[in-house]
């Protein structure tokens, strides 16, 4: 709303007026104009960049640490001078959300409030047990348990992720595998948010731990079928996974046994178990192929089979049924992929033969194979889908029936091969996170359990709907929204559109408790479901990455001036959030159309785009050519630096932005959102707020634990609320 002061003295003094650099029609945030609160100041170190001929200079190329900097005991001079400054900043953001700091702490009570602390997962079944997580009160970490054979029996404790993670600030336990025989469980623990876990084993007859420790691991193993033998993928100094080792409980893990090693930069490994817990499989991949091989889980001592030899472009993965192989492939130019089946000795590509047809209209997302079933996940028109087919009349499929116009449904925890009952989990914009049982052979629909939002919570009083927004160069994008039904779509609503984007990772339409913070408050919250993500098919990701990644960017924008000619909001209402690579197409978006958006938020943002693909040291660059091109290419480098949000920044207004990161991110080094905010304190010429806020313990995925992670989205929240000018209303 107008700041009715401003518009007093407007009226009262023409001499007043010319003192005001701000548009008065705007809702003006308390942050807007604080000259009493000095911005962080930083060095410049002037940095000469050159590659293919082109010069770069990056004056804060300074700030990058190595790991042993970060982590040494003694810093040294550079340590020093990164943490000095991303202290400042911080001290700065404090300083500038000071008189927000009731409205946030209201907001995280409010988020944490709705969520039921007491709660327990509807029980799945695995080998003669029920598994189940529970929540205690006030207590940040799940609890990990199974009864055995009927849950009416006594409940055994597997892990307190509560009790384990007090000496720490940060604790993670993940990949929680049980031996065949039920005896012994192995999990991993990260304490340092690196994602780089320590594999420990619990005997659950003793309660007991053995002395095998398995460092630097991704934090899971996979058991053969000897109770004794396990496999497990380690990572190297760039945090890919890189190599698959053999080890035998009881025995040193320096001793273990190098079974594979993924020496091509561009791929990572990984091994798991067929779901008919015959087969221990290895897979590689790398965007664009995938290579698997595969061994008798009854003879863990023996060598591995290659299926396939990798080809580039050729992608798969594969399933063991009875006497066959099926495999999800985009052979043979298959964009939306297709299943074949194979003999379990013929597996050569020339040997597969087509089981479902490709199909341009419906992307295959994955299959699930049960004793006398088989499931397909797909995607038509944009909307998730579930399809059943019976193996003995694979002409009689369907799909289930969810009845909402916009949602995500897709196969759950199904671990169970013999059985007609197909767990699912299913969601959408107003209702929330629901477990159902599907009997795939009389058709019934049982809810187990729907996510309880402690309070007041009606979903009749929220609308969702599904609009084509028009992007500019013909393409029709889905855009997902959500807001109370009391709501007028006059262009007065403030509106936060969100996105992702890239590596055809489809951002689906699902419940948010914490987002009714925003829409209580009168906020609209969109989906736009832009190229770069897989929503609309294959080709919808094909047409939004490497030299076609500004599609990515022109839609978001598209679809925000979409929003604002349908009369949803206005330009000086609509605000923009992404994390990651959702956070470089924050930073793409409000250097390419700065006016259209009143503010930003950018997550742990991907942001120096071209310095970091140069970098091969970094973790996951490698990997990443076949996403954005490797600018080690001419054509690439010069493309990259045509968008990277770090070389664009210019001399211009921005929106009010909020970036946040964390100093321990394995992912998205912490050094890129940093230099970008210096770069853009340096340059902008506007006096709206930017603010950096910087976790000082943490990596790319914020805190551990239910709770603490949401007081960074309380700052978010309170950060657009009070841009949007709701934060007055409610003092």
């Amino acid at each position: 709303m107008p700041n009715i002061y401003i518009s007093l003295l407007l009226a009262a003094s023409i001499i007043l007026l010319s003192c005001q650099n701000k548009q008065v029609n705007k809702p003006q945030s308390m942050m807007i104009n604080r000259s009493d609160i000095n911005a962080p100041t930083v060095k410049k170190v002037a940095t000469e960049l050159i590659t293919h001929g082109d010069k770069r200079i990056d004056n804060y190329y300074w700030m990058k640490l190595s790991d042993d900097q970060k982590n040494a005991t003694q810093k040294d001079s550079q340590t020093l001078d990164v943490i000095e400054y991303l202290d400042s900043e911080n001290a700065y953001t404090e300083k500038m959300t000071a008189h927000l700091k009731p409205f946030q702490e209201k907001l995280y009570e409010e988020i944490v409030g709705r969520i039921k602390q007491t709660d327990i997962s509807v029980p799945y079944y695995k080998n003669g047990y029920y598994y189940i997580t529970r929540y205690e009160e006030a207590k940040e970490y799940a609890i990990y348990t199974r009864k055995k054979g009927d849950l009416a029996n006594e409940e055994q404790m597997l892990l307190d992720v509560n009790k384990l993670a007090e000496p720490y600030e940060f604790y993670s336990a993940v990949g929680l595998t049980v031996s065949p025989d039920n005896k012994i469980l192995a999990y991993g623990e990260d304490t340092l948010s690196r994602r780089i876990y320590s594999v420990k084993f619990l005997n659950l007859e003793t309660g007991d731990y053995y002395d095998d420790v398995i460092l630097n691991t991704t934090g899971s193993v996979t058991w053969a079928n000897d109770n004794k033998t396990v496999f497990y993928t380690r990572k190297d100094d760039a945090l890919r996974a890189y190599k698959i080792f053999r080890h035998t409980l009881g025995t040193p893990s320096e001793n273990d046994v190098e079974i594979y090693h993924e020496k091509d930069e561009t791929f990572s490994c990984y091994v798991y178990k067929s779901k008919s817990e015959k087969y221990i499989m290895i897979g590689s991949f790398a965007t664009l192929s995938n290579e698997y091989r595969y061994l008798d889980a009854n003879n863990p001592n023996g060598d591995f089979i290659l299926f396939d030899k990798r080809e580039r472009k050729l992608e798969y993965s594969i399933n063991h049924y009875q006497d066959h192989w099926y495999i999800l492939t985009n052979k043979d130019n298959a964009y939306n992929f297709k299943l074949m089946q194979c003999s379990l000795r013929q597996t050569q590509n020339s040997d597969w033969q087509e089981f479902i047809p490709h199909d341009e209209s419906s992307l295959i997302s994955n299959i699930e194979i049960f004793k006398d079933y088989l499931v397909i996940n797909q995607r038509i028109g944009g909307i998730s889908k579930i399809r059943v087919m019976p193996w003995d009349d694979v002409n009689n499929s369907h799909f289930i029936d969810f009845n909402e116009e916009t949602y995500f449904a897709t196969s759950s925890t199904n671990p169970e091969f013999d059985t007609e009952v197909l767990r699912i989990f299913f969601s959408s914009l107003t209702t929330p996170a629901t477990t159902y049982d599907y009997n795939m052979q009389n058709r019934n629909m049982e809810m187990r359990k729907r996510q309880e939002v402690v309070g007041d919570f009606d979903p009749s009083n929220y609308v969702s709907e599904r609009i084509m927004a028009d992007a500019r160069d013909g393409e029709k994008v889905p855009v997902s929204l959500v807001y109370r039904k009391d709501l007028k779509k006059d262009g007065n609503a403030p509106l936060l559109l969100y996105a992702y984007g890239s590596y055809g990772s489809s951002t689906d339409p699902y419940f948010s408790s914490v987002r009714l913070s925003l829409l209580d408050r009168g906020f609209i919250f969109a989906i736009a479901h832009i190229r770069g993500g897989q929503e609309m098919g294959r080709m919808w990701y094909e047409n939004g990455k490497l030299l076609k990644k500004i599609n990515t960017f022109t839609d978001f924008i598209d679809a925000g001036e979409f929003l604002v000619s349908e009369k949803y909001t206005a330009s000086d209402k609509l605000f923009c959030m992404g994390g990651s690579a959702g956070g470089l197409l924050i930073g793409a978006v409000i250097n390419m159309a700065p006016e259209l958006w009143k503010g930003a938020v950018a997550a742990v943002p991907f942001v120096d785009v071209v310095t970091t693909m140069l970098d091969e040291s970094i973790p996951l660059t490698t990997g990443e050519f076949d996403e954005w091109g490797n600018p080690k290419n001419e054509a690439y480098y010069h493309y990259m630096k045509s968008y990277s949000p770090y070389d664009n920044v210019e001399s211009k207004e921005y929106p009010a932005l909020l970036v946040t990161t964390g100093f321990f991110d394995s992912q998205v080094q912490y050094w890129e959102p940093a230099k970008w905010v210096a770069k853009l304190r340096d340059m902008k010429k506007d006096n709206n707020p930017l603010l950096l806020h910087t976790d000082m313990s943490a990596g790319h995925g914020g805190k551990s634990g239910r709770f603490q992670r949401y007081r960074e989205t309380a700052l978010e929240y309170s950060f657009l609320l009070d841009l949007a000018g709701k934060v007055k209303t409610e003092e």
